[in-house]
């Protein structure tokens, strides 16, 4: 009978042992927290598009094109520990002209550059540098005629990129166009037109 009754309290513990271990087993272990994924090198190629603002100014009659401009850019970048260097090359529709004086008008309606780019990354931001060549149209309309010419130049900036998916990245940027003046005839004026450009784009790296 001891033994019985020995027995029976032996099983009965073993079986509420195995009922507390079960209980513990269905919880769920703490989640671990996710891993650090770091920004992917930023050598390859991009393409991407922008919008800002053209501020233009010219020697001819102190005029002022300005207006809003808007675009594509694609490059390539190399990447070497945290140094960055490429090249981009861009093209850009504006809205930027002046008719200050009734007879005379002077618009800047596209232009282009092609750039070498140099920069600092850290890990998904981009500080760079950029400068090359420029070129673009100058339109001078005058009493109802009009002469344009396909001026050419210099460019200079500098930007900042960040890196907001290991794909896709956003920048602010400065430019400064320089396109030289030249005669138009009519008007036996000389014209070209200097530009600040502030503009805000996304990029698309593959």
């Amino acid at each position: 009978m001891k033994r019985t009754i020995i027995l029976a309290a032996t099983v009965a513990a073993m079986a509420a042992g195995a009922s507390r271990a079960a209980d513990y087993g269905g919880a769920p272990y703490p989640a671990t927290p996710a891993a650090y994924i770091a920004q992917n090198t930023w050598t390859g190629p991009y393409i991407g598009a922008n919008i800002g603002y053209q501020f233009g100014n010219t020697s001819f009659l102190n005029l002022e094109p300005s207006g809003v401009a808007g675009g594509v850019q694609g490059g390539y970048n190399w990447q070497f520990g945290q140094i960055v260097v490429g090249g981009e090359a861009d093209f850009q529709f504006s809205g930027a002209e002046d008719n200050t004086f009734a007879a005379y008008k002077f618009s800047n309606p596209w232009f282009g550059t092609v750039r070498a780019r140099v920069g600092y990354a850290m890990n998904n931001i981009l500080f760079y540098a950029t400068a090359g060549l420029a070129y673009g149209k100058g339109e001078l309309d005058y009493l109802g005629f009009s002469e344009d010419h396909i001026l050419s130049g210099w460019s200079v900036g500098a930007g900042l990129e960040v890196g907001i998916t290991r794909n896709l990245s956003a920048r602010a940027e400065y430019l400064f166009v320089d396109l030289s003046p030249t005669n138009y005839v009519f008007s036996n004026m000389n014209a070209g037109i200097e530009s600040s450009i502030v503009r805000f784009g996304l990029n698309y790296r593959f």
